[in-house]
């Protein structure tokens, strides 16, 4: 089956359904027994076309994703005013959302070490892992993270977030 991105597939597909339904409503024949095989055929054939199209295109990730897990991934760059102590507070308390929101499945974090001098000034980053988009989605009005944003915010100077399903 053709990936969903892949035009020239979704074109072929598209054609091969037009024709057989073309088949259905202007028959060639006037054979009664030939056409009813002629359009059981041609029937199956849209059915089992509709059916691969519905598993390819209308799955909201492709298959290969659909039993990976979805990451979010948040980097801090804190105000150069920011002590270690408020510092402290901020990853305890972003520790802390995995106890208070289930929908987190797992949380990793750590400080930046990266030799390659590319971090432009962001030192933690935090990884948070969500089985589904529904989980997500439940986790960022949360009033956990809400409560969360109000202590971090004034602390940063930029923060970046990147979602993700991650992939082997």
């Amino acid at each position: 089956m053709p990936a969903a991105t892949d035009n020239f597939g979704m074109h072929w597909i598209t054609s091969r359904l037009v024709i057989a339904v073309e088949g259905l409503y202007f028959p060639r024949t006037n054979e009664p027994e030939r056409l009813q095989m002629k359009f059981a055929s041609r029937l199956t054939a849209v059915l089992l076309t509709i059916g691969c199209m519905t598993a390819a295109f209308a799955a909201d990730k492709p298959a290969d994703i659909q039993k990976s897990s979805l990451r979010h991934v948040v980097a801090f760059k804190f105000k150069e005013t920011v002590t270690k102590e408020q510092i402290k507070q901020v990853e305890d308390a972003f520790r802390d959302l995995k106890k208070k929101i289930s929908e987190i499945s797992e949380f990793e974090w750590g400080i930046n070490n990266s030799p390659e001098k590319h971090d432009k000034g962001f030192t933690h980053g935090f990884i948070l892992t969500f089985k589904s988009e529904k989980d997500r989605d439940a986790y960022l009005p949360h009033p956990a993270h809400k409560e969360f944003g109000k202590l971090v915010g004034p602390l940063l100077a930029d923060v970046f977030v990147i979602d993700f399903w991650a992939q082997k």
